[in-house]
């Protein structure tokens, strides 16, 4: 039989008890107000931080000295920031229930942030602060290389790095997430992504560019200029060309030429692929001013390049294609470039000038082409000379890069791996765990520059969750002819059509080419116009090809719905017209899916 305890024993276990408890109660009180505290004060650093990187990829693409000045400023708060999220109470605290996850979402942004700040683009401070930006312009038709060649193992750090830290961010789990955390995750995540997408574009440049330029031995480019005015479907009519020599970094233009004066082939120049063929015909391997009619710019470069061949008798190093919106940026760097004619050409008035006015003040083809032989020679003039401030010169060929107006080619199978995955290899759109993508290709059927006043519209939506679990997307695609109603009158024949084709002069025909996205299953599609022409394939993506006569004035849309799973973004890859590309994300009524 036991003994019972003495009630002070019972007293005196009870205070015990009451002690320990109320310490454990401080204990937790203060853990979480530690907690609370850090949280604010990272909450704050953080705050800084993004709001100094705001322009941190900008900058890393045009400016690295400067970029390289304000990754050393934000690296103090973000370093401040990890320390404040990663003590032992922190890292206790993230094992608990809902406050867990909102601490440890807060503890990967801090790390993210501070890796790239701190530690991948510490390199490529040190490197920048040594560069003087003013070494990036060309001088007397020269560009020294030693500065890229300086930079090269650095920007591959700074690019693997941010990568690492983008993609650490983006696998944190934000359904558990409150808004006051989310949103800050979101926005980090889209400047990392952005910061990514810099530093590996500065990384290829600072490897590719010394190659090109004939830092290991002289090279030819042939440089084609795409015209928006007559829809192909990587930009327009290559209508004209000049041939580029580079060595030791030095440029010279040693050729020019035009697509008439290239010629055709009775025949494919080139084998053209059995899915390519479907959808294009062989026009592309029969006449030059139809190469960029094919859907990716690798196809269409060595179709360019063998034509070149045959004339010339010696194939090039690479093809680049712009354009005039393209060619306005530059004009935007160097300021205005004088032609023969006494022409004064700038940003202003370089579209309107090369794309509509030119055909209104001559009559015939080969007036036009000169013109454009000797706009395209002013241009490389003004920046092979150096008049561009080197910032503006190279924002406005990362511009150009991002809208898809400069593409590039090369015979060089190592140059062509840089190449591999970036905007400026001009591939087919790709579909990921990150991002959906349409693809939209238009091109005139009207033997005319009638796509000056042709209008691309896409609009892309989220549809939501079918009965059977999946996720539905849809695309619209709009083209407007916004032509002035006489235009059978008004317009010269060389832009109305004269009737080529059996096409009424003033309406423009366009064949669009829409790509649906890789693995999509097409749920259902409809025209305003019933002139849906095939649905064919290629390389793992349904191809859907519409053609459309629209008079002055008129207007005609596709829809297409598909059965695709969901990813953050939502996008279309499309031919670079007149203005720029614009793809509203908006929710689209998808009833007749």
């Amino acid at each position: 039989m036991s003994t019972p305890r003495p009630r002070h024993s019972r007293r005196v276990a009870g205070r015990v008890f009451a002690v320990v408890l109320g310490a454990v109660l401080v204990l937790v009180v203060a853990g979480a107000a530690w907690v609370g505290i850090r949280a604010l004060l990272a909450q704050s650093h953080l705050n800084e931080a993004q709001q100094s990187a705001a322009e941190l990829p900008t900058l890393v693409s045009t400016d690295p000295a400067a970029a390289a000045t304000a990754a050393a400023a934000l690296s103090e708060d973000t370093s401040a920031a990890r320390e404040l999220t990663s003590d032992a109470i922190w890292r206790t605290a993230e094992s608990l229930p809902w406050i867990g996850p909102q601490l440890n979402a807060v503890s990967v942004l801090a790390r993210s942030i501070d890796d790239v700040a701190s530690d991948a683009l510490g390199p490529l401070i040190d490197v920048a602060g040594t560069i003087d930006l003013d070494a990036f312009a060309p001088r007397d038709g020269a560009i020294d290389l030693s500065p890229f060649i300086e930079m090269q193992e650095a920007a591959a750090t700074a690019a693997a790095g941010t990568q690492q830290a983008a993609a650490s961010l983006a696998e944190v789990d934000r359904t558990a997430l409150v808004g006051a955390v989310r949103t800050p995750i979101d926005e980090a995540s889209t400047l990392l992504d952005g910061v990514a997408v810099a530093t590996e574009s500065l990384a290829n440049a600072s490897v590719l560019l010394p190659r090109m330029l004939g830092a290991d031995g002289p090279r030819d480019y042939l440089v084609i200029v795409q015209n928006n005015a007559e829809w192909r479907s990587l930009g327009g009519n290559p209508g004209a060309m000049v041939l580029i020599h580079t060595e030791n970094g030095t440029m010279t233009l040693t050729e020019q030429d035009t697509a008439s004066g290239v010629g055709s082939s009775s025949d494919p120049i080139l084998p053209i692929d059995d899915e390519l063929m479907s959808i294009t015909g062989a026009s592309p391997g029969m006449w030059f001013q139809n190469v960029t009619q094919a859907t990716d710019f690798a196809t269409a470069a060595q179709l360019a390049n063998e034509f070149w061949a045959r004339k010339y008798g010696a194939p090039v190093d690479g093809v680049i294609s712009i354009d005039p919106i393209a060619l306005s940026y530059l004009l935007s760097a160097t300021g205005p470039a004088t032609l023969q004619t006494g022409d004064v050409l700038d940003e202003a008035n370089a579209a309107q000038l090369l794309l509509n006015e030119v055909y209104l003040r001559y009559a015939n083809n080969e007036q036009h082409d000169a013109f454009f032989a000797g706009s395209a020679a002013a241009v490389f003039d003004a920046v092979s000379s150096g008049a561009a401030q080197p910032g503006p010169l190279l924002e406005a060929l990362a511009r150009a890069g991002e809208e898809h107006r400069l593409l590039i080619w090369s015979a060089h199978s190592d140059d062509q791996a840089v190449l591999d995955g970036t905007t400026l290899q001009g591939g087919l759109p790709v579909t990921d765990a990150s991002a959906t993508r349409f693809g939209v290709y238009v091109n005139d059927g009207t033997g005319s520059k009638m796509d000056y006043y042709a209008r691309l519209n896409t609009t892309v939506g989220w549809c939501g969750t079918g009965s059977d679990g999946t996720d539905t997307a849809a695309l619209r695609v709009t083209i407007k002819n916004e032509a002035p109603a006489d235009a059978a009158t008004s317009l010269s024949p060389y832009i109305h059509g004269d009737g080529i084709f059996g096409v009424p002069p003033g309406t423009a025909r366009t064949v669009a080419y829409i790509y649906l996205p890789e693995g999509a299953t097409l749920v259902n599609s409809q025209a305003s116009e019933l002139r849906t022409l095939d649905t064919t394939s290629h390389e793992d993506r349904s191809v859907i090809s519409w053609s459309v006569d629209l008079p002055p004035g008129t207007s005609a849309s596709f829809d297409v719905v598909v059965a695709t799973p969901w990813t953050p973004v939502l996008d279309v890859v499309r031919t670079p017209t007149l203005y720029e590309n614009e793809t509203e994300d908006i929710s689209i009524s998808c009833e007749f899916a």
